[in-house]
């Protein structure tokens, strides 16, 4: 088994280092790569080379999930060009983005205590739709127009809007039981 535990994720799947990327192809090559590196084809062999591919099957685990996930993804490639997004500690968003969430954060918070479906439904299309339109100016700022420092802002926006989407996803889950 001979393979290079240092190259970038997108190496590994053999794909190109970009923000939209075909996830078939992904999927594809994630499936194939384990076929060839699950430990179970390696119980016959020596200590060393069963870790070794202990090891390569962490590390497809690892980039398959990093690249299957189009913030994940972001960051990924943002950190290979040396950006850190700065989550932590840049908090600062646009008023009009600041005010959006606190719209949708009142109307989940009523969707919830009366228990409308139909009024949780809206605000999670209206959240999946952010959601592409960031996604869609990440892949305009990260592989047109490698802007880094613009992708870092949108990798802030785009984690609120994950977390507004956990939290629709949780208010439905309450709903049901």
């Amino acid at each position: 088994m001979k393979f290079d535990l240092q190259q970038d994720f997108f190496s590994l799947f053999d794909l190109p280092a970009n923000f939209q990327i075909d996830t078939s192809v992904l999927e594809q090559s994630y499936r194939a790569l384990q076929a060839q590196v699950h430990p179970d084809k390696f119980t016959h062999l020596s200590e060393a080379e069963r870790r070794l591919s202990v090891q390569w099957a962490t590390r497809a685990n690892e980039a398959y999930q990093t690249l299957r996930s189009p913030l994940n993804r972001a960051r990924y490639l943002l950190s290979l060009h040396g950006v850190d997004t700065q989550e932590e500690s840049n908090t600062a968003m646009p008023i009009d983005f600041l005010m959006q969430q606190m719209d949708w954060r009142e109307a989940l918070a009523d969707a919830k205590q009366t228990k409308n479906t139909d009024a949780l439904a809206e605000i999670e299309q209206q959240v999946q739709n952010m959601k592409r339109v960031l996604e869609q100016e990440l892949a305009r700022d990260l592989d047109n127009r490698h802007d880094f420092v613009a992708a870092s802002g949108i990798v802030r926006k785009l984690k609120f809007i994950e977390k507004l989407a956990e939290e629709i996803a949780s208010a439905f889950d309450e709903l049901d039981n």
